[in-house]
Formats: C-alpha cells, structure tokens, sequence
C-alpha cells in the first residue's frame, strides 16, 4: 500500500517546500523506493496559466499538457519520476469539481459543505496523484500544501490530510513541517519563538509533525534544536538544520546527514538499503570546479523575479556542467533595449531570448535578435524567442516591411505570426480557438513531435524527429514561410499535420549558431543528462574547437 509524507510549511512563504519535498523524494528514491510528488495549491484560480510569472514565477508544462506550479520541474529535476496532470491541483479545481457534482445530483439533495464534500474530494485527490490502490501505485507521495499554516485558504487542505492520515492508519503516513528561524541581528541570535508559534497552530488543526526543517541563513545550533524540541513535542532527532547553501543540489545531502531520510523510513516501516548519494556529490563538484565561464545575456521582460524562468536557469546550468564551463545568466530587461545601447549585448558570450505573452518588450526583444544575427553571437530563442527572431528576419532580410504578430499588431500589412483557429491536440483531438476565446486551456499544450531536416543544426541535436513540450497560442503562418525560405531562413522542424513551424535557424555559412524553437525544451531538461539544446548552445557560446568569441577577448583584455 501506497505510504504519505505531508509536507508543510510555516512563518512565511518561499522558504523552499519544493526544493525540500523534492530532496527528501531524492533520498528515498535513492533508497531503492518508488516515489512520486503531489502539489496541492490552495488559490482559486484552476490552475497557474493565467497568472502573471511576476507573482508566482513559471508555469511548468508536464508531456500531458497539465499546466502547472514551477515545484514540479523542482520534482522532475530531482527524481527519475515524470510529473503529470495528477501531479498539481489547486483549490479552483477541487472547488469547481464538487461544483459540478453538486449540479449533477450526485450529493442526493445533501446540503454540501466544507466537511465532508470538499475535504473529501482534496483526499480522492492526492489518491489519483499517488496512483493509489491502483497497478501504477507508488511506494510513498510525498504531499506538499501550498502557502502557510495559519492562511485560511489552507485550512480544508490540513485538514484533508489530517483525516487522510487518520484513515490510513499507523505507520502509514508521516509529517514534515518546513518552517523559519530568523537571525535578529540587533539582538545577535537565532530566535525559535516563530517556530513554536507554527507548530503550535499546526497542533490546534490536529496534526503533530514528525519532524521539523528549520530554515536559516545559518546552521542552527543544537541548543536552539533542543529548544524547539522541548516546546515543539518534535524529538530531537526530526529537529533538523537547513541553512542557506550556494545550489539546491546541495539540499539532498544536508538533510540526509541530518538523517531526515532514516527519521521517514522508520517512521513509515519501510525496510531499505542505506542511501547512496553518489551522483549527488559527483554533481555538486562539478558545479563547484568548471574549467572555464561562459557569459550569457538573457532579454526578457520578466526579469525582476528570477523564479520567472526558473527551469530555463536550471537548464542553462545543467548543460554548463556538461560543457565543463560555469555559466552566468544576466537578465536584459527588453524594455529598456534601444538601438543606442543594443550594442552592450556584444560583451556576452550568446544571448538567449525566452517565452512571454504580450506587447511589452517586444521591439527589445526584436533588437536582441538582429544584433545576434548581425554580429555573429550565437542566439537561441525560445517560444517568443523564435517569434522575434522571424520577425525580424521577416522585417530586414526578407523586405516583408512592417511584419509582426497579430499578437501585438492585430492589423499589420505582414503577419508572419499569427493565431491558428485549428490545431489536432496529442490525444488526437481537433481543438479550436479565437481571439475571443477564453485565456485558460487555449494553448497549444504538452508534449508533440515534428520531423527534423536533416543537415540541419536541428537535426545534429535531435535527429529525425523532436519531441518537446508546448505552451503558446500563436505560430508562424504558413503562408509566409516560402518567402522566408526564399530570403534564406531555414525551417528546420515542423509538424505533420498542420505544417506548423518548430524550428528555425540560419545556415551555418552565415552564422556560427542562430537557432529558435517554438517549443520549451527547458521543461525536460536534468542535472543527469542534461538536454541536446542546451548543451549545443552553450558549447557554441564556448566557441567551436575552442576558439575565443571577440567577448572573451575584449574581457581578458
């Protein structure tokens, strides 16, 4: 039978649960178990999609075409486990499902409530997510609750675990309980008051943690761990240590020397063999001695929040480690681009332009691409990227004057990207969409392959075919990729069906490495393996057979 680990957290947000649920599913992965990850996020909204990255950070697009919290790429980069639809459901979803239910008569005239009708559904749930009772079933889930002990939006959420662990009897479920223990520096020391106070709200609902995460900028010292234990009802040994560290592939390690993975494994009776933390060491060294840097300039528009493009950061540094080189990403905010400054775009080793939705920062992104382009520096755009790069070879090479999307110019002379009204989803299914249609699910969405070319930079990536994740509404018309052909842009990729465009780039007699992707390859990209893209742009950046970009001159210069 299929065991639970609840994961919560307490004082403030963004302390890491994600990074923490995914390292404790490392461990026990490790251990020789099957593990899976489940989100539950208590907001309204159905899911992520429509929410701005600048308040919660990326969408994370699973092959089912789920979109989902950026926690989930924290579980995919963590454990051999693919995430899925099931793996992330937010209140919006449980509240709408019982909505629905409700409509339908299936409470048979029962005045429907919080408890049992909402808590229950949260608990059928997580059981989807866990594949439990079922031949998919996992060894453990590890649960992690969205927000803070104390919201009110969380409450049917603990209190849904609370009765699911109940049900599932002894030793069938655990608690961790992630919460803060700030330094007050007037007063020169670490302060546990916040952390009884969580704990003790965490009690009131009913539920005693197993053990306790203590968050720090520093080691908490075993008196201040004793401390906590003593007020806490927590035992000394689940009081654990998890101070501020230079990566997150560190985190495994920290809470595994501190024994969270024994403290679990024992709580659950699960018999297994010692960790092995191999990789994770071999990992971290690597990420500690690159022979060499490489300077990346990232043009986007959601550049005040980091956690905006968290996956594409991971991926960037995985294909570093797999080049041998560290790789240092600074943020271009595309607003502030103009045909004065693009050129301190030349000081970089490539540029990199990502996804996005709407009109801001669209002519800086354009400016990127062209400086690209023209001065040789090796470019990768991504979804957008790929849109701004057509754009403007549409604009400067192919004489199409005044092309843009109808994303941003609804009536430009020349829309080279434009809204399909009709495309046929993974499943098969024929999906339809307008300007008009609603924001939330109108995307072309999940995992979808097209044919590569081959002699292509593409195809010494991929080979004959690319399969990679999807997430946006608009595409390279059709109608204008002859003439783009014609001008001499490469379509390297694109699909079966619809003809829709996945890949462009410019023949390497012209240009070291210009390639754009409507795809998100950074959705599938490890620390383990790496991905092709990636790890091809980051060694054009590096300069083929080594050779020194004029970036690299000017700074050893």
């Amino acid at each position: 039978m299929t065991k639970f680990v609840f994961v919560t957290g307490g004082v403030v947000s963004s302390l890491g649960k994600g990074v923490a649920a995914a390292s404790l599913a490392a461990l026990l992965e490790s251990r020789g178990l099957k593990v899976t990850l489940i989100k539950l996020d208590p907001y309204l909204n159905v899911d992520p999609g429509t929410m701005s990255p600048t308040q919660h950070g990326e969408v994370f697009v699973t092959d089912d075409g789920a979109e989902t919290d950026l926690d989930l790429g924290h579980y995919e980069r963590f454990i051999d486990t693919r995430m899925r639809r099931a793996n992330n459901f937010t209140a919006g979803q449980v509240y709408k499902t019982v909505l629905e239910k409700e409509r339908r008569g299936d409470y048979l005239g029962k005045t429907v409530q919080v408890i049992p009708h909402v808590t229950n559904e949260i608990q059928e749930f997580v059981k989807r997510g866990a594949g439990f009772g079922t031949p998919d079933a996992v060894d453990v889930a590890i649960v992690e609750i969205g927000g803070t002990v104390g919201d009110i939006e969380s409450l049917p959420f603990l209190e849904a675990v609370r009765q699911l662990s109940l049900h599932l009897g002894p030793n069938n479920s655990a608690f961790v309980h992630l919460t803060y223990v700030p330094w007050i520096a007037a007063a020169g020391e670490l302060k546990t008051k916040p952390t009884q106070h969580t704990v003790q709200k965490l009690r009131e609902i009913g539920i005693q943690p197993d053990a306790l995460l203590c968050r720090a900028d520093r080691r908490v010292p075993a008196e201040e761990c004793a401390k906590i234990s003593l007020f806490t009802n927590v035992a000394k040994w689940g009081v654990i240590s998890v101070w501020d560290v230079d990566t997150i592939y560190k985190v495994p390690r920290v809470l595994h020397e501190q024994g969270l993975d024994a403290l679990v494994c024992d709580k659950l009776r699960i018999p297994t063999p010692p960790a092995n933390l191999t990789r994770w060491d071999n990992l971290v060294q690597a990420l500690a001695t690159p022979a060499s840097q490489v300077r990346i300039a990232m043009v986007g528009k959601y550049t005040e929040l980091s956690d905006s493009y968290k996956s594409l950061n991971e991926a960037l540094r995985h294909a570093g480690i797999h080049n041998n080189a560290g790789v240092q990403v600074t943020y271009v905010d595309a607003e502030t681009l103009s045909p004065d400054n693009v050129s301190q775009l030349d000081a970089f080793d490539a540029i990199l332009v990502p996804g996005g939705f709407g009109k801001r920062g669209i002519e800086g992104k354009i400016l990127a691409a062209r400086r690209a382009r023209e001065q040789r520096i090796p470019y990768l755009g991504i979804c957008l990227g790929m849109q701004v790069a057509t754009i403007e070879y549409a604009r400067h090479v192919a004489g199409l004057a005044g092309a843009n999307s109808t994303e941003f110019e609804p009536d430009t002379p020349h829309p080279v990207i434009a809204m399909i009204d009709e495309w046929q989803d993974r499943d098969g299914t024929i999906q339809r969409r307008d300007a008009n249609s609603d924001l939330g699910g109108t995307m072309r969405l999940g995992a979808q392959s097209s044919d590569v070319v081959p002699g292509t930079i593409a195809h010494s990536i991929y080979g004959d075919v690319v399969t990679e994740r999807h997430r946006h509404r608009y595409e390279a018309n059709e109608h204008y990729l002859q003439r783009l052909r014609d001008a001499g842009l490469v379509i390297s990729a694109i699909t079966q069906r619809e003809k829709l465009t996945e890949i462009v780039e410019l023949p390497q007699a012209v240009h070291p490495w210009f390639v754009g992707v409507q795809f998100h390859p950074e959705f599938k990209s490890t620390p383990w393996g790496g991905h092709p893209l990636f790890k091809a742009f980051i060694a054009a950046a590096l300069g083929d057979s080594g050779k020194v970009r004029p970036a690299q001159l000017k700074r050893a210069a």
